[in-house]
C-alpha cells in the first residue's frame, strides 16, 4: 500500500507546478501591463513642462483604436472615390441618353412631317379614285396603347407631349395603310378592268408611225372623202402585232380588196378588235388570248400603200376611236409622242 501511495504524489506535484508557472506568466503579464509610462511636453519657453503618465494596457488600446480608425478612414476614403466616379460615369450616359433623345425627337418630327405630306398626296389619290378619305386627325386621345407598345412614361408634360404626337403619327399610317389596301383593290379591279378591254398599244417594241387616224379622210386610191375606221401605224415588215385585251379569236380571214390578211378578237364588254393587212398570222378561230400575247405581223396585204397594220375597235357593230381607250393606261414616252403626231392630223 506505501509504494502505491509513493507512484501518485509525482503527478499531483507535475500538476501543481504547471499550474504555478501559468499563473506567474499572468501575473508578471498584468503586472508589466500595469506600468506606467510617462510622457513629457516641454514648449520651447520652458516655463512649464507637460506630463502625464500611461499605462502599456491604455497605450495599447489607443495604438489599436488610432490603427483601425486610419483603416477605416483609408477605406472610406477609397469607397467615396470609386461611388464618385460611378457617379460622373452615370452622369456621363445621362447626358449621352439626353441627347440621343433630342435626336430621336428630331428624327420623329422629320417623320410627322413626311407623315403630313404623304397623307396629303393620299388624299388627293383617294379624292381622285372617288373615295372617302378616312384620315383624320386628332383620332387617338392621350390614353391609347401607343404607351405600352413604345414603352414611353407619361409622367412629364414633355414626354407626354411627345407620347400623344407619337399616338396621332401611328393612328395616321394605321388609317393610310387601310387607305392604302382599299386603294389597291381598286386599282387591282381597274387593272383586271384593263386587261379586258383593248387599251394596249397593237405594237410590240416599237412606236410606228401615225399615217391615218379615225375619222373622215381622203381615200388614197379613189380621192374621195370617207371614213377611215381605225388608226393606220406604219413601220416594217415583220414586227409583232400584239391582241390589245384579252379575248377569243373569233375570225382569221384574207380579203385582198381590202383588209388583207386579218384576225378579229372578241373581247368583254361588247368590244372587237380587228387587226388588218398583216403578212403573218399566228392565230386560229377559237382560241383564247391575253393582252399582249403576239397574234402575228406587220405586212401590206390587201389594199395597202405599204408595210402597215389597220386597227380598229368596235363595241357591238359601232366602230369607236381606239386612241379614247389606249389613252386610258399608256402614259409612256412612247404614247406620249403619238398622240403629239395624232394632234397633227386633228
Amino acid at each position: 500500500m506505501a509504494s502505491r501511495k509513493g507512484r501518485r504524489s509525482p503527478r499531483k506535484d507535475g500538476s501543481a507546478s504547471r499550474s504555478g508557472g501559468s499563473n506567474r506568466f499572468l501575473g508578471k503579464f498584468i503586472q508589466s501591463g500595469r506600468q506606467k509610462i510617462t510622457i513629457m511636453l516641454i514648449p520651447h519657453s520652458e516655463k512649464k513642462v507637460f506630463n502625464f503618465q500611461i499605462s502599456l494596457f491604455a497605450l495599447s488600446f489607443f495604438s489599436v483604436l488610432l490603427v483601425s480608425l486610419v483603416v477605416t478612414f483609408i477605406w472610406l476614403t477609397a469607397d467615396f472615390s470609386g461611388t464618385n466616379d460611378l457617379l460622373t460615369s452615370r452622369s456621363q450616359d445621362l447626358e449621352h441618353s439626353e441627347a440621343s433623345l433630342e435626336i430621336l425627337r428630331n428624327e420623329v418630327s422629320e417623320l410627322i412631317n413626311s407623315t403630313d405630306s404623304f397623307q396629303n398626296t393620299l388624299a388627293q389619290t383617294m379624292g381622285e379614285l372617288g373615295m372617302e378619305t378616312a384620315i383624320r386627325d386628332g383620332m387617338v386621345s392621350s390614353g391609347g396603347d401607343l404607351t405600352s407598345f413604345f414603352n414611353v412614361e407619361q409622367s412629364e408634360s414633355g414626354s407626354l407631349s411627345e407620347t400623344i404626337e407619337l399616338q396621332k403619327l401611328k393612328a395616321s399610317l394605321d388609317n393610310s395603310i387601310t387607305s392604302l389596301d382599299e386603294i389597291g383593290r381598286i386599282l387591282s379591279s381597274q387593272k383586271d378592268l384593263l386587261s379586258d378591254i383593248p387599251s394596249l398599244w397593237p405594237l410590240k417594241g416599237v412606236q410606228g408611225h401615225v399615217t391615218a387616224i379615225f375619222g373622215p379622210s381622203i381615200h388614197p386610191f379613189t380621192g374621195q372623202w370617207y371614213l377611215h375606221k381605225g388608226l393606220d401605224l406604219a413601220y416594217g415588215y415583220g414586227v409583232p402585232i400584239v391582241s390589245t385585251a384579252n379575248g377569243k379569236i373569233i375570225e382569221v380571214g384574207s380579203d385582198e380588196k381590202g383588209y388583207g390578211n386579218f384576225v378579229v378578237i372578241r373581247h368583254k364588254y361588247g368590244f372587237y378588235t380587228k387587226y388588218g393587212h398583216m403578212q403573218r398570222m399566228y392565230v386560229k378561230p377559237g382560241q383564247d388570248i391575253s393582252q399582249g400575247d403576239v397574234i402575228g405581223t406587220m405586212g401590206n396585204t390587201g389594199l395597202s400603200t405599204g408595210p402597215h397594220l389597220h386597227y380598229e375597235v368596235r363595241i357591238g357593230s359601232q366602230v369607236v376611236d381606239p386612241t379614247k381607250y389606249i389613252n386610258m393606261t399608256d402614259k409612256s414616252d412612247v404614247f406620249t409622242r403619238v398622240t403629239r403626231n395624232l394632234q397633227k392630223y386633228k
